[in-house]
């Protein structure tokens, strides 16, 4: 892993633990989260090229609540994370986000 990749994962846990990702009384997702950051974080940075993600990220986004996640995306994470990005790899995963739905301040309209 590149340690730019390190670093982005790394500030993600801390917000995780801080509970930045987590927007107040929304109830958790944190496995999700946790696991999508884990193995997707790479693939959904901001900046950086646009990758297929591994199968181990889309066997996460695959086991994963979405929805229930991008409702969890603070400002703050936003920043980090490119929402085309995040897109694009849920599509290739085969769960892609339905129209219209909102993910961190983003809705999507592909």
């Amino acid at each position: 892993m590149a340690t730019g990749s390190r670093v982005l994962v790394g500030l993600t846990m801390i917000l995780i633990i801080s509970g930045e990702l987590i927007v107040p009384g929304q109830g958790t997702c944190q496995g999700d989260i946790e696991g999508l950051m884990k193995e997707c974080a790479v693939y959904v940075q901001r900046p950086g090229p646009k990758v297929n993600p591994s199968a181990a990220c889309c066997r996460v986004i695959k086991s994963s609540d979405i929805t229930c996640a991008c409702g969890r995306i603070t400002p703050s994470v936003q920043k980090m994370i490119d929402m085309t990005k995040v897109v694009l790899v849920t599509s290739f995963c085969g769960k892609p986000l339905a129209h219209g739905t909102k993910c961190g301040s983003k809705s999507v309209i592909s």
